[in-house]
């Protein structure tokens, strides 16, 4: 089960969150214990027929390829609801980790990560996502917020920032999918953040047109077609506006390449749980993700110093 085909994360990555949600854990359940009245002292009774590490591996295995709890659980020789519960208390104990930098720093929040671009001077990446979801059932009202205007499919969507390498920095502020992505953007408060930044750039897609203007040309968007009134002029506004449109899009595309190695597990691609678990599962996915990506760079800078 902890193999990497199986979870998408080396056993090295699957160390990191033993050590770091093994504690946090366990003291919660000792707290819902203690914080109750009892007949017996604490720790009689019927005793957890998976540790935390099995726990930890039945989320991954859970996320990564969307197994049943009913599948799960055979695999574990337990029954279905000993799967639901280790799943429902470990997802967000990883969504409460954020996104892995280098240095080992941590971003959990959207003003953690626009902080740090600004300390940094980084140049930021920001993109919407959507993700499939399950249509409302028709006795609920608003079943048409879920329509996306753009795929006509039922989705939520996710709002993903990564550095100009296209690795996550922000994963999160899911919307229902006939949100518009600059809508979302500005219920995030990103306008509110970059208002305290100086000199930050974040390349956006044409979704986020109008964001320049109240985020003090912080947010760079392709720029918009222009008419002239005679020929000569027109050839030459539309050669130089594909010229920058084609320079725009190749230095975001990146975010794109994040957001296919994020959708390489299951639930970013085709969530079939509850809506309500969306938002823990893209963040608990991102913050996994960024440490396998991490993981990986420092590899690769240790190599030439391994070699000499």
């Amino acid at each position: 089960m902890s193999e990497r085909r199986v979870t998408g994360l080396s056993t090295s990555v699957i160390a990191d969150p033993v050590a770091e949600l093994g504690p946090v854990w366990q003291a919660r359940r000792d707290a819902e214990l203690a914080d109750r009245p009892r007949r017996r002292a604490v720790g009689a009774g019927a005793k957890y027929k998976l540790v935390f590490v099995d726990r930890l591996l039945a989320t991954l295995v859970h996320l990564r390829h969307g197994v049943t709890h009913d599948v799960l659980a055979c695999w574990f020789g337990v029954d279905r609801s000993t799967i639901t519960r280790p799943v429902g208390e470990i997802r967000p104990l990883l969504a409460d980790r954020g996104c892995r930098i280098e240095g080992g720093m941590r971003l959990r929040t959207l003003a953690d990560v626009i902080a740090h671009l600004g300390a940094t001077g980084q140049t930021a990446l920001m993109d919407a996502t959507e993700i499939r979801v399950r249509r409302p059932s028709a006795r609920r009202g608003g079943r048409s917020r879920f329509i996306s205007g753009k795929s006509r499919i039922n989705a939520m969507k996710a709002l993903i920032l990564t550095d100009e390498r296209g690795r996550l920095l922000f994963c999160g502020e899911v919307r229902a999918g006939s949100v518009a992505d600059i809508t979302q953007a500005r219920d995030a408060g990103l306008v509110d953040l970059l208002a305290d930044t100086i000199d930050l750039q974040i390349l956006a897609d044409a979704g986020y047109q109008g964001l320049a203007a109240q985020a003090y040309g912080q947010v760079v968007t392709p720029p918009r077609k222009r008419r002239g009134k005679h020929l000569e002029h027109l050839q030459w506004l539309m050669a130089h506006h594909e010229a920058a449109r084609f320079a725009h899009s190749s230095a975001r595309i990146p975010v794109e390449h994040g957001i296919a190695h994020l959708k390489n597990w299951r639930a970013p691609a085709r969530h079939h749980s509850r809506r309500d678990n969306l938002p823990d599962t893209i963040r608990a996915i991102a913050g996994l993700q960024s440490d396998q990506r991490a993981t990986q760079h420092n590899k690769t800078l240790a190599l030439p110093a391994a070699q000499t």
